[in-house]
């Protein structure tokens, strides 16, 4: 494994080691699991971004195929 140091307040410091306590795990570990668990909430957030984008982009097209097709039902009946 890697080291990295880690500049932190006093309040910060003792946090940390109260929930290393509390949780029986090593500071090391609960900055990891800690990390781990941010990269999945920005995965999640990047992948709820894309949907979105998506369900857009699909109701952009919607509209476009149903104007298209209203206008198809009506093609030439305006002449009559």
């Amino acid at each position: 494994m890697r080291t990295i140091t880690l500049k932190t307040d006093d309040g910060f410091f003792h946090t940390l080691g109260n929930m290393a306590k509390e949780t029986g795990s090593t500071k090391s570990e609960l900055i990891r699991k800690a990390v781990a668990y941010y990269g999945e909430l920005l995965e999640k957030e990047r992948l709820k971004k894309q949907i979105k984008e998506a369900s857009f982009a699909v109701r952009k097209e919607s509209v476009a195929l149903s104007k298209e097709f209203d206008d198809a039902t009506t093609d030439g009946l305006n002449n009559v």
